[in-house]
């Protein structure tokens, strides 16, 4: 016979048990990380006074002599270093996400001497960075004091204590470390814009080059071959090597067409002989999907807007035949003061999106490039309105060649 013992626990107390929070810190990381930001502001803001006292006080005493002006200038240099660093700090530790400074005037220097020390001396970049540094000392005690003591008598309050000096280290990160203007910031901006053109056209060539290897360079060698077999058959066999000849001909057609499909690619040649108008309709023609166009332009705009125009309605259409589902679509282009503005409507599901690495986001990416504009309007179940903006250029007329 066995006997079953059972010892019972209080409900209360089982319940109280069962509701009780894992064990953590009284503190989320966000606060941490404001208090260890804070901490490290004393270190940081001696090294960064000693830096600009010591290099200051040298360049100034030694100004009158011929290395005090370059002694400032490299100086200088060395400020945009603690700049960025300090913009990495606030950006691991406080959230705060800055710019980085147009590149530094060396860059963009004239030849010799000269022409790198003035740009140097004048970087109003470097000079707000020195008075950052050359500032902060007094602060990084106060901030290092206060923290320091409220571990041991204001701990439960700390968190609200580093919140708030921490506010004021995020309004001082900005407003001296931040790009001062916004031709700076203009500046940042191309300099990326740059970069994106010079990728595109990277991903052109290679593309350019696949086609050619891939397509007519192999069809080339296959015709080059095949008119090789036909020559030393045409006095053994006349009838095969007409057989041969007629097939090269063939050959010979397919490659012609391949090299007009590239070159249209390129730059379609009714572009530059009839403009915008007929080579949209072009495009049109070739779509899946009827497409009514309607370009409303008095004059002509210069050939690389018309490039970018064409190649921006043509990639848009694509997309219409392969992915909108849609009966019909209309292209409608006309200028508006300054700007060429572009719009591609269709009646199709709608749903499309810039986002998510679609060919759309590198429409907008390219748009962008050039300082254009790129909008998409496209709810669930239609209709879709795609809008692109480009800056006009006047068309230049041709100067005319040596007599």
């Amino acid at each position: 016979m066995t006997v079953s013992t059972t010892t019972r626990t209080p409900t209360g107390a089982q319940d109280c048990e069962e509701r009780l929070p894992p064990a953590r810190l009284a503190y989320d990381a966000t606060t941490w990380k404001e208090v260890a930001y804070l901490l490290l502001n004393l270190p940081v803001g001696l090294a960064g006074f000693l830096y600009v006292a010591v290099w200051l006080a040298m360049g100034a005493a030694l100004s009158v002599t011929v290395v005090g002006l370059p002694l400032l200038a490299v100086g200088l240099s060395g400020t945009r270093l603690l700049g960025r660093a300090e913009r990495a700090r606030a950006r691991w530790l406080l959230g705060v996400r800055i710019e980085e400074p147009s590149l530094p005037p060396r860059q963009l220097r004239r030849p010799g001497f000269f022409g790198w020390l003035w740009p140097a001396l004048k970087d109003p970049v470097a000079w707000r960075t020195a008075l950052y540094g050359f500032t902060r000392l007094p602060w990084a005690l106060l901030t290092f004091a206060i923290v320091a003591v409220s571990f041991f008598v204001a701990w439960p309050v700390l968190g609200h204590i580093a919140r708030g000096l921490a506010y004021v280290d995020r309004a001082t990160v900005r407003g001296l470390l931040s790009p001062s203007s916004e031709l700076e910031r203009r500046i940042a901006e191309l300099e990326e814009d740059r970069g994106v053109v010079v990728d595109t056209a990277a991903a052109d060539l290679r593309r350019i080059e696949r086609d050619l290897h891939d397509g007519a360079q192999a069809r080339l060698v296959a015709l080059a071959m095949g008119l090789g077999l036909a020559k030393e058959k045409l006095l053994k066999d006349p009838e095969a090597a007409a057989a041969m000849v007629d097939e090269a001909h063939g050959e010979v057609k397919l490659a012609l067409q391949e090299l007009r499909d590239l070159a249209r690619g390129i730059h379609p040649a009714i572009l530059t002989d009839r403009g915008l108008g007929p080579a949209l309709s072009s495009v049109a023609g070739r779509c899946t999907v009827p497409v009514r166009v309607q370009v409303d332009l008095a004059e002509r705009p210069a050939p690389a807007v018309e490039g970018i125009a064409y190649f921006t309605v043509s990639e848009l259409l694509q997309n219409v035949s392969k992915h909108s589902g849609a009966s019909t679509a209309t292209v409608e282009v006309a200028r508006s003061r300054h700007r060429l503005t572009l719009r591609v409507t269709d009646d199709g599901r709608g749903g499309a999106r810039t986002g998510g690495g679609s060919g759309l986001a590198g429409l907008a990416e390219r748009l962008r490039s050039v300082d254009g504009r790129f909008a998409v309007d496209s709810p669930p179940g239609g209709p879709t309105v795609i809008t692109a903006e480009v800056p006009w250029r006047d068309r230049t007329a041709p100067r005319p060649g040596p007599a």
